[in-house]
């Protein structure tokens, strides 16, 4: 789990901040980018990188040591990824923020991920949940229209499957909640 930790820091000083923002709700379409979903060849930051779309998060994931927990083999996770566009929405100085501050950077990270390889169909069955990530901290799950909202981040590709677990691609750096609170508001 420390590994996992450290990828995720990576993860948010790649600009993982502000909750969700409601859009016009979209269809979540499945992307696969390997064509098999249980013979996916690549792991996660494999598949990252091909995706082209995730060049902050696995810049941070690199800088922070964490790029080797998201490509071990037996990792078996969910990320939540943010795209580059995602870390641009990011107030001035915020990545450069959390970068700094390691802890606080392991912990958006960590809020990113959840143990277990969770597929788009078992997201939808979370509606009105709440679910814990690897930070301890609880995100809030919410359908809508077929839409996937955590916190007010939406989902935007779901189910991009690697050898070592699943990436759902979102539209917003998720924040975890300040406090002891475990619970996102």
């Amino acid at each position: 789990m420390r590994s996992f930790a450290k990828l995720f820091t990576v993860a948010a000083a790649a600009g993982c901040v502000g909750l969700l923002t409601a859009a016009a709700p979209a269809p979540v379409a499945p992307v696969a980018l390997d064509h098999h979903e249980e013979g996916a060849s690549k792991n996660i930051v494999e598949t990252a990188q091909a995706a082209g779309s995730f060049k902050t998060l696995l810049t941070a994931a690199k800088e922070a040591g964490l790029a080797e927990a998201l490509s071990a083999k037996d990792a078996n996770l969910t990320v939540f990824a943010p795209t580059d566009e995602a870390f641009a929405k990011l107030p001035e100085g915020a990545l450069e923020g959390l970068l700094k501050d390691k802890e606080a950077l392991k912990s958006v990270l960590l809020y990113h991920v959840v143990k277990g390889k969770v597929k788009a169909e078992d997201v939808v069955g979370l509606d009105g949940q709440k679910v814990e990530t690897l930070s301890g901290k609880k995100v809030n799950v919410k359908v809508k229209d077929g839409v996937v909202m955590l916190n007010k981040s939406k989902v935007v590709k779901a189910d991009v499957m690697a050898s070592n677990g699943v990436i759902h691609v979102i539209d917003t750096v998720l924040m975890p909640p300040k406090g002891k609170a475990k619970d996102a508001k």
